[in-house]
Formats: structure tokens, C-alpha cells, sequence
């Protein structure tokens, strides 16, 4: 049976209407969307309706290590010390400890406005190294925890096989990542098969594939989802780039760019370190480019190059990372703070006189974010998943805005609790800006950073 919905308001891929009627069906696919309608039989909305949003790069176990980090070190501290301490505190977790991490991350997520994720997953054996007895148990813990929670997932396993370029031989500390060829496609194979849950591939960086090794995997992508997303980590460090250019002579998106097929498939996830002829030529293939603003600025990785990016066409979407920060509207004000300050100027990515630099943000990553995930997602539309945020207007930042204004003022204002209602594929995850599941999750959280934190 059809779900009938009428919001006061809505975001629709025109801009915003009036007293709009959409009907979900039994799939949670909207079927049909009309505005200036009646709200009669249908559930009246609290507020103005927009898309939920994506988060394109995650880590979900990393969301435990937020805040321990923050203490200095005896020498300057960087991307390298702060790998340092996550390879320490991995060491102790268990599948389950994994399934309640993410459960709780995906919670907080959706409570903040995120409806789905892509799951950048390389914590594939035990404490040993070993596999285990399922290779993709750890993965089937991050379906399980997203079918919890109830967003929409993009899984994509991480091939990892080496500790530097040129395939220069792992670290100890990074014992639970390393995958060989087969291994890897044992667990890609078992995601391919899972419900709930979309598949990527994830060749983890050039540091830690060869070149022959990223072929394989991409081979191992044509035989079982040829049109499956591909995300890689690219250009986030300075130390990163020089080690590709000793190795190859090339910088890192430069390599890609001659050597790997980018097209509308691929995420290049950070690409902090692009130079202003890479921006644009990367931006001609169509591929996009995944931000991480709050954990970029947490590792002192630098400011994207965005303007050239832009103004070449270049897509974006934005990701948590390491989870320092849950929030889609914090993510792109940092994002778009940063370039102010790069740039020394205000509002940069407008794009026409008296444009909403807050909706131009938003629509910007809701359109990169579906076309990384490979989701059916980012619009209030026949034919998406009806994922849908509802603003909460009681909000002092909110209060008496309207069309474009809830935009920037959700995003550049001191908003606290923006979200009301979430939808996730025609059902309710979020009301009143509560999981249902939230006290539940939060209970077995707690208990799992009382052990790991002793």
C-alpha cells in the first residue's frame, strides 16, 4: 500500500513549492510528487521538507577515537602520528565492538540530517591478522549496523596490501587490513550478495595498491557490478604526493588521471593536495570529488582547491572520515569557511548574482553524494528513494526563514538542532530529532568505550 506525505514546503528539483503532496510506494521509491495539492488523507509534515543527504567517506570504527587525539605529542604532530595512535587503538576491537560503533554512528548521523553512507571498510581480520572464519564478518557487522539505524549503505570493502608505494612491504600495525587478491574477492563476493546494502570497490590509495593490483581489482568489479562505484583515497598529504612523485614522477591525480579510467564512477576521496591543471582536468572526466572538511582540518591536511575545480564543472560531495564531526551543514561551512579564508573573499560558491551560497552548497553535495554512492537518491522526485529531512523551524536560527534562507541559515548560522523528522526509503527514523533506537544504541556505546578506553 502507497504512503501518502503533504509537507508545507519542499525542496523539489526546481526549488521550492507549496503544500506538496508525495506518495511513496511499498518500496520506499517515490512515485509521485505534485505540488499546490491537498493534504487530504495524507500525513501532515512538522516543517519544510529537503533531501537527506550523503556521506560519501566513512570510517566507522574511528567514530570511538574522536577526542583522543587532542593531547600533543614530544615532536610536531601530523597525519602520521595521528595514524600512529589509530593503529593502537584497533588493536582491541572485536566484530562487536564494530556492529555498536557503527549502529551509533549511523544514528548520529541520521539525527543530524545524513539518510545515506558510503562505508570505506579495511578492518577486515582479527587482532592477529588473521582472516576469520567469514572473511566478510566484519562486513556483514556494518550491514547489520546500517540495518539497524536504517540508512541507506554503500559498502565498499578496501583492498590495502601495502605499506607504502611501489609496494613496499606493510607495517605490523597494519596487520588487519592487508587482503591479497583472493582474499579480497572472497569478501567482495559476499557483499555482491548482501540485501540492504550497495556494493563499491575501494582500492585504498596508490600507497597501498600497485598498479597491477588496482587492475585485478577493477577487473574483479567487471565481473560483478560493472557499473559499481570506485573510491580512492588521493592527494590528501604533502608527504603523500612527494613519495608518488619519487616513485612515479607523477603526482598522485596525475597518475590517475593517465593510468586508471576515471569517469563518473570514481571518488577521489580528499584530493587536498590539486594543483589548478589537475583540478581541471579532473573535473572534465565527470568524477567526483569526496570532502571531509572537519577531518581534513582535524589532520592539518590543508585546503582543497576549489576554485578552479569549480569553476571547470568539477562535482563534490562530503564525507565524516574519522567522524570528529557528524553534521552535514557543519561540514560544508567549514568547507565553505575554509575557501574564504584561502581565498579572502565571502561567499565562493555562488555561481550568479543573488544566488544562496547555502542551497548552492546543498545541491551541490546532494547530487556528487548520489552519484558516489550509486544511489537513487539527492532529490524529492518520481522515481528516488524517499529520503526526506524535515527542518525544525523552532530552532532559534530557523525561526521565521523560508524558501532558500532556511539554506544559509542552517548552514551559516548557530543552529543547534536543525532536523526534525528523517525519512530513510519511505520510513521514519527520526522524529522529533530522536532515533528510536537512539537510548538503546547509546547503552551498548557506552559499554564498549568503558573497555576500550581502561
Amino acid at each position: 500500500m502507497n504512503t501518502l506525505l503533504w509537507a508545507p514546503s519542499a525542496w523539489l528539483p526546481q526549488g521550492w513549492a507549496a503544500d506538496v503532496r508525495i506518495e511513496v510506494d511499498a518500496l520506499g521509491m517515490i512515485a509521485s510528487v505534485q505540488a499546490q495539492a491537498s493534504a487530504d488523507g495524507a500525513e501532515r509534515l512538522d516543517g519544510p521538507a529537503i533531501p537527506g543527504m550523503s556521506n560519501v567517506h566513512s570510517h566507522a570504527f574511528q567514530r570511538a577515537m574522536a577526542g583522543l587525539t587532542g593531547t600533543s605529542g614530544p615532536q610536531a604532530d601530523h597525519f602520521w602520528s595521528w595514524r600512529a595512535c589509530m593503529y593502537r587503538f584497533l588493536e582491541r576491537l572485536t566484530p562487536d565492538d564494530i556492529e555498536v560503533i557503527a549502529t551509533q554512528l549511523y544514528i548520529e548521523m541520521l539525527q543530524a540530517g545524513y539518510t545515506s553512507v558510503g562505508e570505506f571498510h579495511y578492518l577486515h581480520h582479527d587482532a592477529d591478522g588473521a582472516p576469520y572464519a567469514d572473511p566478510a564478518e566484519t562486513s556483514r557487522r556494518i550491514v547489520q549496523a546500517a540495518a539497524a539505524s536504517g540508512i541507506g549503505l554503500t559498502l565498499m570493502p578496501v583492498l590495502y596490501r601495502h605499506g607504502g608505494f611501489g609496494g613496499e612491504e606493510p607495517a605490523e600495525a597494519q596487520r588487519r587490513f592487508i587482503c591479497d587478491p583472493d582474499q579480497y574477492a572472497r569478501i567482495a563476493q559476499a557483499v555482491a550478495g548482501l540485501e540492504r546494502c550497495t556494493l563499491g570497490f575501494a582500492p585504498h590509495s596508490l600507497r597501498a595498491v600497485t598498479p597491477e593490483e588496482l587492475n585485478g581489482l577493477l577487473k574483479l568489479r567487471a565481473q560483478l557490478a560493472p557499473t559499481a562505484p570506485v573510491h580512492i583515497h588521493a592527494a590528501e598529504q604533502l608527504g603523500e604526493v612527494d613519495d608518488c612523485v619519487f616513485w612515479s614522477g607523477l603526482r598522485p591525480v596525475e597518475w590517475l588521471m593517465w593510468n586508471a579510467p576515471l569517469d563518473e564512477h570514481w571518488c577521489l576521496v580528499h584530493a587536498t593536495q590539486m594543483r589548478e591543471l589537475e583540478a581541471a582536468a579532473l573535473a572534465s572526466r565527470g568524477a567526483v570529488v569526496g570532502l571531509c572538511p572537519s577531518t581534513e582540518a582535524d589532520l592539518g591536511d590543508g585546503l582543497f582547491n576549489a576554485e578552479p575545480y569549480r569553476l571547470a564543472g568539477g562535482r563534490i560531495g562530503i564525507g565524516g572520515d574519522s567522524h570528529v564531526g557528524v553534521d552535514p551543514f557543519a561540514e560544508l561551512r567549514l568547507f565553505e569557511y575554509g575557501q574564504r579564508l584561502q581565498r579572502r573573499r565571502r561567499n565562493l560558491f555562488a555561481s550568479a548574482p543573488q544566488q544562496s551560497v547555502g542551497a548552492a552548497l546543498y545541491r551541490a553535495a546532494l547530487a556528487g553524494g548520489a552519484q558516489a554512492l550509486g544511489q537513487p537518491v539527492g532529490a524529492i522526485a518520481v522515481g528516488r528513494r524517499a529520503d526526506l529531512v524535515v527542518l525544525d523551524t523552532r530552532d532559534p536560527a530557523l525561526i521565521e526563514q523560508s524558501g532558500d534562507r532556511l539554506f544559509d541559515a542552517a548552514i551559516f548560522g548557530p543552529t543547534r538542532h536543525p532536523v526534525r523528522q528523517v525519512m530513510v526509503s519511505g520510513r521514519w527514523c527520526v522524529r522529533e530529532g530522536v532515533h528510536a533506537g537512539a537510548e538503546r544504541s547509546i547503552a551498548a556505546y557506552r559499554a564498549v568505550l568503558r573497555r576500550l578506553l581502561v
